[in-house]
């Protein structure tokens, strides 16, 4: 039987490897190559692979926050392998029903005994859902998120405590970081995405009022009445910038400050 399979590792040669090894196992199909966690939530979605070798330790999303993502968007969860220079998280990926667990360097007699398991997995049948929702909620409770993020501004990286951030946008790929009060500064996040800068903070902060905006919703100054029952948001950085609020995100707005 042959297995379609997807590779996500932030490192190049990690990727390149694994695929090279699985192509001398015989009857396993790469379909495609993922450099992070928000890839490799659209590569499952595009691709229904069987299996998944998904790097546990990725910048942003890592590998429990793909799995995560695919069961809060109650997409169908393929066969996972983790994959990972640090043997800490074996004992979490098998207690979630993992296919299996591969160290890196990788080891070609492991990999081929990986894709047995995938298979004897696959003929058997049956999701492990369940289990992979006990392991994000306790991952989720023991998670401590960083107080601090790296900001890069003339030249140099500061440390901002997530509290002091006023919002965030991108443009043209580059994230720009405002923070407020009387330290208030301007940087680059080394994120690439909204998306992964928002996994690294406190999600009870920070909301995505538009698509482009990532706001403290401390920060907030005031609410705005715009055009045709739109929003505004005015900040409380030193420019008070304005910033929109999506109409899909209006509904959300009327629910944080019971409008």
């Amino acid at each position: 039987m042959s297995l379609s399979a997807v590779i996500v590792d932030d490192e190049q040669l990690a990727r390149e490897e694994l695929a090279f090894l699985l192509k001398n196992v015989g009857d396993v199909e790469v379909v495609a190559q993922g450099k992070n966690g928000v890839e490799a939530v659209n590569l499952i979605r595009e691709h229904n692979p069987d299996l998944v070798f998904l790097d546990v330790q990725m910048p942003g999303l890592d590998g429990f926050g793909v799995i995560k993502k695919l069961l809060d968007r109650k997409l169908p969860l393929p066969k996972i392998v983790f994959a990972t220079a640090f043997d800490q998280y074996a004992v979490k990926a098998f207690e979630v029903n993992a296919v299996d667990y591969l160290l890196k360097p990788f080891d070609k007699k492991r990999v081929a005994q990986s894709i047995e398991k995938a298979r004897a997995k696959t003929e058997a049948g049956g999701a492990s859902s369940d289990k992979f929702e006990t392991l994000v909620k306790m991952l989720e409770a023991q998670k401590p998120h960083t107080s601090k993020l790296l900001l890069k501004a003339a030249g140099r990286l500061f440390l901002v405590n997530q509290r002091d951030i006023c919002f965030a946008s991108i443009d043209d790929g580059i994230i720009t970081v405002v923070s407020s009060g009387l330290n208030g500064m301007e940087g680059q996040s080394n994120c690439r995405t909204l998306e992964e800068l928002q996994d690294s903070l406190e999600p009870s902060l920070f909301w995505r009022a538009h698509r482009s905006y990532l706001v403290n919703v401390n920060r907030i100054r005031e609410v705005v009445p715009w055009f045709k029952s739109s929003y505004q948001l005015r900040m409380d950085d030193k420019k008070q910038t304005e910033i929109p609020v999506s109409r899909a995100q209006t509904k959300r707005l009327r629910e944080l400050f019971h409008m």
